[in-house]
C-alpha cells in the first residue's frame, strides 16, 4: 500500500484545514486508515482512526470535537478535516494503514510521507 498525504499549510488560530490521504495498491480500500502528528521535539502522537468500512472513528482526547476523520472507499481517499486550529496543532502528520485485524489503533503497517501543518497564533 502506497500513502500521499496532501493539504497542509500555513494558517492562523481558528482556521480550518483539511488533509487528504490518497492511497493506491490492490487491497487498499481494505485497510484501517490512521492520522498521527509530530511535532519539533516531540514524539509521533496520535490523531484519529477510521476503520475500514467507514463505520467507526477514534480520537485523541486533545482534537476531540474539532477534527474529523472520514473515508472515500470508492477513491481510495481519507480525510481530516481539523477545524478551530491552535498554534498547539502545528505538526508534520501522517497517514498511515494497517490491516483490520482488531488490533491496536496505535500500530500501522504502511505510512505515507508528511504534510506540515503550522498554526500561527
Amino acid at each position: 500500500v502506497q500513502l500521499q498525504a496532501s493539504g497542509g499549510g500555513v494558517v492562523q488560530a481558528g482556521a480550518s484545514l483539511r488533509l487528504s490521504c490518497a492511497a493506491s495498491g490492490r487491497t487498499s480500500g481494505t485497510y484501517d486508515m490512521g492520522w498521527f502528528r509530530q511535532a519539533p521535539g516531540k514524539e509521533r502522537e496520535f490523531v484519529a482512526a477510521i476503520d475500514w468500512s467507514g463505520g467507526s472513528a477514534y480520537y485523541a482526547d486533545s482534537v476531540t470535537g474539532r477534527f474529523t476523520i472520514s473515508r472515500d472507499r470508492r477513491a481510495n481517499m481519507v480525510n481530516l478535516q481539523m477545524n478551530s486550529l491552535k498554534p498547539e496543532d502545528t505538526a508534520v502528520y501522517y497517514c498511515a494503514a494497517k490491516v483490520p485485524d482488531g488490533g491496536s489503533w496505535l500500530k500501522y503497517d504502511y505510512w505515507g510521507q508528511g504534510t506540515q501543518v503550522t498554526v500561527s497564533s
